[in-house]
């Protein structure tokens, strides 16, 4: 997964990739293949866009068939390999409705099957799931992996939802201002940061400029301190625990109780 806030280059590099934008500098390799000058139709990258981009005058067959006839794979082949493609994505009731007969959800699954029915080396998704609502959205989460590992297919997924990326990646690189901040799993980049900005954008997280005048803190060589919820216990000064660890607690005042569902945020 490509990690980062709006602007800061994800969907430029993966266009990059697919052959979409002119490379101005490096080069892109694919199984220690320079493609970087190749045409997009012969990279053999499956891409799904933001929009999904499904033919308004083609049901899902036609949509997800369309790449295999440009390739002009035989006919018995097309129909074979669309209606495994569309079992595996969940739409085998739905294979000749049009897309404006779909929900979200649905077109975004045909938009998946089209991008991979044609096999590519690598499958670029570039924000699939930023137009769903929230519910629905974890769902396809877990439905993406699930394809995804089961057809065995290296993919890049590009999001600036941290939820998500921790959700469907096995790798994750942070990027900021066309810069990569740092790339690793996500228990590692949510448990050792290597920058404020990592630190900051990956999980929820506060700023203490003043960290050192906290009890339990050691000055480092830093200007602040990272503290996550998890690090922080509250109680009342009246609470029998609270005597326990009144040597390295510290006192202040809670300015607002928000419900989360499954919690209070203080």
């Amino acid at each position: 997964t490509l990690l980062g806030p709006s602007g800061c280059g994800k969907s430029t590099l993966l266009r990059c990739l697919a052959g979409l934008e002119t490379v101005t500098s490096g080069k892109v390799y694919l199984d220690n293949k320079d493609i970087t000058d190749v045409n997009p139709k012969d990279r053999d990258i499956g891409m799904v866009f933001q929009q999904y981009s499904l033919f308004p005058n083609m049901d899902v067959a036609q949509n997800v068939a369309f790449g295999l006839k440009m390739k002009k794979v035989p006919n018995a082949e097309i129909d074979k390999r669309v209606k495994e493609m569309v079992d595996i994505v969940g739409l085998s009731d739905h294979l000749h409705h049009y897309p404006s007969e779909l929900s979200g959800g649905q077109q975004q699954r045909a938009a998946l099957a089209r991008a991979m029915v044609t096999n590519p080396k690598v499958l670029l998704l570039d924000e699939p799931l930023s137009a769903i609502d929230a519910l629905l959205r974890h769902s396809l989460q877990v439905e993406i992996r699930r394809i995804q590992q089961e057809l065995n297919m290296t993919a890049i997924f590009v999001t600036h939802d941290q939820d998500e990326a921790v959700e469907v990646a096995d790798e994750i690189i942070v990027t900021n201002r066309g810069k990569i901040e740092q790339i690793g799993s996500p228990i590692e980049i949510y448990k050792n940061p290597k920058t404020q900005f990592v630190a900051t954008f990956i999980g929820d997280s506060a700023k203490v400029e003043d960290y050192h005048k906290l009890r339990g803190f050691t000055k480092g060589d830093y200007e602040g301190a990272i503290i996550r919820p998890e690090f922080v216990e509250a109680f009342k000064s009246d609470n029998e625990k609270f005597q326990n660890v009144i040597r390295y607690s510290e006192q202040g005042i809670i300015e607002k109780i928000a419900f989360r569902g499954n919690c209070l945020q203080l």
